[in-house]
């Protein structure tokens, strides 16, 4: 039986807005308000299912110090379902992020440099439109960064799990995954294997997040494995196309982590289907970035890009 067909842009552009500008309802938050605001935050939350499925008291709050507080509030908000919230609440929240935004050092991806000037022996043929970049994703200011998402499309439901699904949807903020049940519900199934859909970043750098279903190893790597990781890449980039006003796209390394992947194959597909694609659609995307985060995940990128066969 063949999966279900996977829910066409043009089917949910408008129903998230995905083309209105980012109207945040309060201005970012000074390094020295952030305390209180997550205290704020919190406690216009105390009536939220997910902080009373919590157990958290006005106490739990009032007791806890900065990082607990922040930690606190990054669980209720993981673990919330999909929904509006009081107005207040948000407010809070977008001052509260918008100022965590800032307090971190962005990067440009204009600024960072090409695999052709990091890797001048490598014989990528788009090294000259390529950049391998080390560091967190939800600090890069492309135009869109892609997120590693499973099936469901709602992000991380686990509080503080390592996932880049978890840390994106945190930086975000509790709108992107609204804007993902939006989507989801006009489209009725899960998320079919490969392909993507498209979101605005809210509180991110980026303006839009890619959401790609990668496939799940386990046991020995199969060759549909590998189509499927292919597609996913493809996908994003077709998407990106398709949305316009895309110049810049920072790619995870999807369906590593939690999903299996062996790295070494995953990073030559990576290079191999962005290279393809690049070639036959010139003009459309002027910088891709491979972002990773780990030390080993950036090793392999490097062999990949150094020894052996070159990407072809």
């Amino acid at each position: 039986m063949s999966e279900p067909s996977a829910l066409s842009l043009p089917a949910y552009r408008d129903a998230i807005a995905l083309d209105a500008p980012s109207r945040p309802l309060a201005p970012p938050a000074t390094p020295g308000e952030l305390p209180a605001l997550t205290r704020q935050t919190l406690s216009l939350l105390a009536d939220d299912p997910a902080t009373r499925r919590l157990g958290l008291s006005a106490e739990d709050i009032a007791s806890a110090d900065d990082a607990r507080a922040r930690l606190l509030l990054r669980t209720v908000l993981t673990v919330r379902a999909p929904g509006p919230m009081p107005e207040r609440a948000v407010k809070a929240l977008d001052a509260l992020l918008g100022g965590e935004r800032l307090a971190r050092t962005m990067s440009d991806p204009a600024r960072l440099p090409l695999i052709a000037d990091a890797c001048p022996h490598t014989g990528y043929r788009a090294a000259d439109r390529t950049v391998l970049w080390q560091g967190d994703i939800t600090t890069l200011a492309a135009d869109a960064i892609v997120n590693a998402a499973n099936s469901a499309m709602l992000g991380c439901f686990v509080p503080v799990h390592p996932c880049i699904d978890n840390a994106i949807h945190s930086a975000a903020g509790p709108a992107l995954r609204d804007d993902c049940h939006t989507i989801m519900e006009l489209q009725g199934h899960p998320d079919p294997t490969g392909t993507a859909k498209i979101t605005a970043g809210h509180r991110l750098p980026a303006r839009y997040v890619l959401h790609t279903v990668g496939p799940i190893v386990h046991g020995p790597l199969q060759a549909d494995h590998e189509v499927a990781l292919a597609s996913s890449y493809r996908a994003c980039l077709d998407l990106a196309a398709e949305a316009g006003h895309i110049r810049t796209v920072a790619f995870c390394s999807i369906s590593t982590g939690v999903f299996g992947f062996p790295k070494g194959p995953a990073a030559r597909i990576a290079l191999d289907t962005v290279a393809d694609w690049l070639d036959t659609h010139p003009g459309i995307v002027d910088r891709v970035i491979f972002n990773v985060f780990a030390d080993d995940d950036h090793a392999t990128y490097v062999q990949a890009l150094t020894e052996g066969t070159p990407p072809r």
